[in-house]
């Protein structure tokens, strides 16, 4: 029997991910030693947007894993920055959740009700941007903390509303807490979001062949167009890009939204393409974005 060890962070989160991706491998007759691994993002209480962000959940178990203290880890894949870490690869990206972002609200508010300068939080400048173009008369505040304690926060009466991802309400089965479900119209999601990404060093053949059995081709695709496109665009995790992949009549169609920070602007592109061709698509749209003026909107988030 093979013997793994994953590499994972420790919130309520983390370890149902990387519980998952344990039951999936032991399903293939392997056997799976969970390494919790704590963060700088774990450890940091203060803003993301305020302390650079970029690879705040990633790079202790990636260096674990270069390490040889592991032999896989198990990313949210918004959370991986897009440029690669030599020595590492993404193995496999199992199907992906729920991509959509939602609304939680205090007292049986909901979108439609929350009053003039409600308190809504969110620690995302994409989310921040999208909020502030369709409600600027709410009072968008930063908020951090894993899921569990911002939820607390919200039932303190910090906020009258939050916004987080369905997926990880989802995969928790907390889905009865939200209010309202954001159309990637209203709000386009992060890059990658809702996917899980399984990362493990290069020339690691035993590996390699025991997680890529996990790999979702259709998911793969997608993300892959989606962390191509912020790639191109040199935004990071702090910029206000959204970008969504889908899958049409088995073409692949990619939509890219850049945002001024204060919501003022947006910028949009709709391009679609062959599926096992998503860096081509992603070049498109990045370029497509860039001459109406993309790179000044990132250059003021930075």
């Amino acid at each position: 029997m093979q013997h793994v060890r994953l590499g994972t962070r420790n919130s309520q989160l983390a370890r149902w991910q990387a519980d998952w991706i344990r039951q999936q491998l032991q399903q293939l007759g392997a056997e799976v030693e969970l390494v919790p691994i704590t963060t700088q993002g774990d450890r940091e209480t203060g803003s993301l947007q305020s302390s650079g962000g970029s690879g705040w959940f990633t790079k202790e178990i990636q260096r674990a894993l270069l390490e040889e203290r592991c032999d896989l880890a198990v990313h949210s894949l918004k959370d991986l920055p897009t440029q690669p870490v030599a020595g590492l690869q993404l193995a496999a990206v199992p199907p992906r959740e729920d991509t959509r972002d939602v609304l939680l609200c205090r007292e049986n508010l909901t979108w439609e009700t929350l009053p003039e300068g409600a308190r809504i939080g969110t620690g995302s400048p994409r989310r921040c941007a999208q909020l502030r173009r369709l409600r600027p008369d709410l009072e968008v505040l930063d908020i951090r903390g894993n899921l569990d304690t911002r939820l607390r926060k919200l039932a303190e009466g910090q906020y009258e509303s939050i916004v987080l991802a369905a997926a990880g309400l989802l995969r928790l089965g907390w889905d009865h807490h939200i209010s309202h479900w954001f159309d990637p119209a209203q709000m386009l999601p992060a890059c990658g979001q809702a996917a899980l990404g399984i990362e493990i060093r290069d020339g690691d053949a035993r590996t390699l062949d025991l997680v890529s059995q996990l790999d979702d081709t259709v998911s793969r695709q997608r993300v892959t167009a989606e962390r191509e496109l912020l790639r191109l665009l040199q935004a990071g995790c702090l910029a206000p890009v959204g970008a969504l992949a889908t899958i049409i009549d088995s073409r692949l169609a990619l939509t890219g939204r850049v945002l001024a920070r204060d919501g003022s602007e947006a910028l949009e592109v709709q391009v679609e393409g062959e599926p096992n061709q998503p860096h081509l698509l992603a070049e498109t749209a990045a370029n497509d974005l860039k001459e109406m003026g993309a790179e000044a909107l990132i250059g003021q988030a930075h």
